[in-house]
């Protein structure tokens, strides 16, 4: 956890504030004391417009600050500190801009201004705790976002692959099985080496009888004719 606020009291007696804007200042510190933030933040608000003390604005960032105001209070401190010649206002200032960023967790933030703290006030023990905590918390936050970034390529990965699973085209082998998984009836598996059958006739009985006789009715004159010739014997052309 980070440490707590550096915090810088203005006293109504600092010499050049006007008289009305110590009296702010002064009630402001006492409503601060008592955990008053809001009536505090007020009352140092009144001080810096009486005049632009940047006490007072970097007091009222400490307010702003109690009430989780991060943003703004961030805005108070950068302003005290950019335009304050007060090397310890400075410091402070960037320790507790280094607060406000620590709480919205922006390490990269947060780790900058603790080191331009240090460079001010490099003793501060507060600010060396808090860069070492801010330095911890981003290496972690590092650590996560490197992770997420994987599991998300690999949801990616695992959606495409679906995807391409379902858009992928169908076995036509699977298109012979029915819901059962049996082949097509109506498609007759055709088997390996099977030679073609002769195709059925498409005389009649009668024409095929008549033909046949008719065929054995010259066979016999051919024989006939052979017995009566020497000779190689004759081959039969059959034409039909």
């Amino acid at each position: 956890m980070i440490k707590s606020l550096m915090l810088f009291f203005c006293l109504w007696s600092v010499k050049g504030f006007s008289q009305t804007a110590n009296q702010h200042i002064y009630s402001g510190n006492k409503l601060y004391a008592n955990g008053q933030y809001k009536e505090a933040a007020a009352e140092y608000q009144k001080a810096y417009s009486e005049k632009k003390n940047r006490e007072a604005q970097y007091n009222l960032g400490n307010a702003l600050y109690q009430q989780k105001d991060y943003e703004k209070a961030g805005k108070q401190f950068e302003e005290a500190a950019k335009n304050s010649k007060d090397r310890s206002i400075q410091s402070f200032s960037n320790h507790n801009i280094g607060n406000s960023y620590s709480e919205q967790k922006k390490w990269d933030d947060a780790i900058n201004s603790y080191k331009q703290s240090l460079k001010l006030n490099p003793n501060s023990a507060d600010t060396k705790y808090n860069l070492a905590y801010a330095q911890a918390m981003k290496k972690r936050q590092d650590e996560q976002d490197k992770q997420d970034k994987k599991d998300d390529k690999q949801q990616d990965q695992k959606d495409k692959q679906d995807k391409q699973d379902q858009q992928k085209p169908q076995d036509p082998k699977d298109d012979k099985k029915d819901d059962k998984g049996e082949k097509d009836p109506k498609k007759p598996e055709d088997k390996e080496g099977e030679k073609p059958k002769p195709m059925p006739s498409k005389l009649t009985k009668e024409e095929a009888d008549r033909l046949l006789a008719a065929i054995n009715q010259e066979e016999k004159k051919l024989r006939e004719k052979k017995d009566k010739n020497s000779g190689p014997p004759v081959k039969l052309e059959k034409d039909w």
